[in-house]
């Protein structure tokens, strides 16, 4: 039950949000027990953002998942997403945060897991 939004102030045409989505399909299984078949992904292009001062090309990406994953799972999944974004937007892998957040509680369906 991962959830990859991607904030950037950089305008993403059609094509390349779908690059994105597919790309965080794949990404997120740098993350064991985590696929496409249950991914969230959200992309807010053209996000008034700025980093270290200036409104240069940057991007913001929040990734939520239900339970653990390891240290080094999250580094692969770090490198996929600036990798992802430098290809499809020319973002420099400098000019990206990637911030995590895991949780026991997920709802969905009316319940939780």
């Amino acid at each position: 039950m991962p959830y990859i939004n991607v904030k950037t102030n950089v305008k993403v045409s059609p094509e390349k949000e779908e690059a994105i989505k597919k790309g965080l399909g794949l990404a997120i299984t740098a993350i064991p027990g985590k696929s496409e078949g249950w991914l969230m992904v959200g992309v807010e292009d053209e996000f008034k953002l700025y980093f270290r001062g200036t409104d240069e090309p940057a991007a913001m990406v929040e990734v939520s998942i239900y339970g653990n994953a390891s240290s080094n799972a999250l580094t692969t999944l770090t490198s996929h997403i600036t990798g992802l974004l430098f290809d499809n937007l020319g973002i420099s892998t400098d000019r990206i945060y990637v911030s995590y957040m895991s949780t026991q509680d997920w709802g969905w369906n009316g319940s939780n897991f």
